[in-house]
């Protein structure tokens, strides 16, 4: 397990309290992320039908999952092995039997089956079939939309949470080191991406790293007026920005970051707008602290870059920490206008005042921690446009 059971016992606590709240009974868990929070179980096994089930009055979650991956969760999990129901192959992708319908009949057997019933209904792993054979296998229940319950507990981390983004961090500086390192004019983007990948995985001479839920984005030259492309096997020209946005991960805890990197002399157009990322970056770090709204950060970056005449449209950051492809995101709190989530101890986001234009972009971020009295970023690299000529000597951290 990655952590003790006293630690899994609180976070169960915390659940049903939030279930008793919502008034669910029995509370349905499709989100790998929120399964292993709650259970330990970690598996490359979402791609199939999972659950777990949190029911009020009982002590330990219920796992369902494929008969093949019964065994992963004897061990990962802190469960008791009569909590681990398998079922068979048969509900595999199959025309004539969903594993739902296996869930309902469960549910049905330890008589929950007409209980108020909780699902995370906008959720990538719960399909619009999961749902309807969830009711017409238990039409005595009563269903609502449990959707981020689990995620709003995850909010605020333990220290031992803390210390595996910490773990995190560490690698996702080397990464960047590494990718920053390789890249250069005749270079293939390609192999650029096969080493951050090595040394995401590979991890420190102390521990190793996991996979993350996001791969390297890596968009070069006029792709980086856009934040989500990866990589070709293009070489790398003269002249090219390229953007890396990363994440390190440890026991599936993420710690993003992300920097850009010019081949020769930047354009004094790429040079400003470097300038003016990096010093709202700094702006909205050096105020965040517990008590203040999300909404507030996003509110001093605004006021910090007002004078350049640059307007950010998207978000400014998100809470994120432990997931599984293909987000790293919580999807909970937001730094931008109008969300009033106020801001605790260990609450973790990911702070990315990305601009992308019509022709080219630049990103700096970083992933911090809420501390008593102010936060702490993750990692410790210089907030700078780097250039493959010389590191430019201005906005170091």
């Amino acid at each position: 397990m990655s952590f003790g059971t006293a630690e899994y016992q609180e976070r169960i606590y915390k659940t049903k309290k939030s279930m008793a709240e919502k008034g669910i009974e029995v509370l349905l868990i499709t989100d790998p992320a929120n399964m292993n929070y709650l259970s330990g179980y970690d598996g490359w096994s979402f791609y199939v039908h999972q659950m777990l089930i949190v029911i009020n009055d009982e002590d330990q979650p219920i796992w369902i999952g494929r008969g093949q991956d019964a065994n992963g969760a004897k061990a990962t999990s802190w469960l008791y092995h009569e909590n681990l129901i398998p079922y068979s192959d048969e509900y595999v992708q199959s025309d004539s039997k969903h594993p739902m319908d296996f869930v309902a009949d469960i549910l049905k057997q330890i008589g929950q089956d007409k209980r108020s019933i909780g699902v995370e209904m906008d959720n990538y792993y719960f399909t619009a079939k999961c749902y309807e054979q969830l009711k017409k296998g238990l039409p005595n229940a009563s269903f609502k939309d449990a959707t981020l319950l689990v995620n709003w507990v995850r909010l605020v981390k333990s220290d031992a949470e803390i210390t595996y983004m910490k773990r995190a961090a560490e690698i996702v500086e080397n990464a960047m080191m590494k990718g920053i390192g390789l890249i250069n004019e005749g270079v293939r983007e390609c192999d650029v991406a096969a080493e951050i990948f090595h040394t995401q995985i590979k991890g420190t001479k102390d521990f190793g790293g996991d996979y993350p839920a996001i791969v390297p984005l890596l968009p070069s030259g006029e792709k980086t007026s856009t934040p989500h492309l990866t990589w070709t096997d293009d070489r790398y020209k003269k002249g090219d920005s390229v953007i890396l946005e990363l994440a390190g991960c440890y026991r599936r805890y993420h710690s993003p970051l992300a920097r850009t990197v010019n081949i020769g002399p930047p354009s004094d157009k790429l040079k400003n707008l470097s300038d003016v990322v990096v010093e709202g970056l700094n702006a909205c770090l050096d105020m965040i602290k517990p008590g203040i709204a999300c909404e507030e950060i996003e509110e001093t970056w605004r006021k910090t870059i007002h004078k350049s005449g640059i307007v950010k449209e998207s978000r400014l950051g998100y809470a994120m920490g432990l997931n599984y492809p293909p987000d790293w995101g919580e999807h909970t709190a937001s730094i931008r206008k109008g969300d009033r989530t106020i801001l605790q101890p260990n609450m973790t986001f990911h702070l990315i005042p990305g601009i992308w234009l019509d022709q080219y972009g630049f990103e700096a971020s970083e992933s911090f921690r809420v501390t008593a009295n102010g936060c702490e970023a993750f990692a410790s690299m210089p907030r700078q446009l780097f250039i493959k000529d010389g590191v430019l000597e201005t906005n170091m951290n």
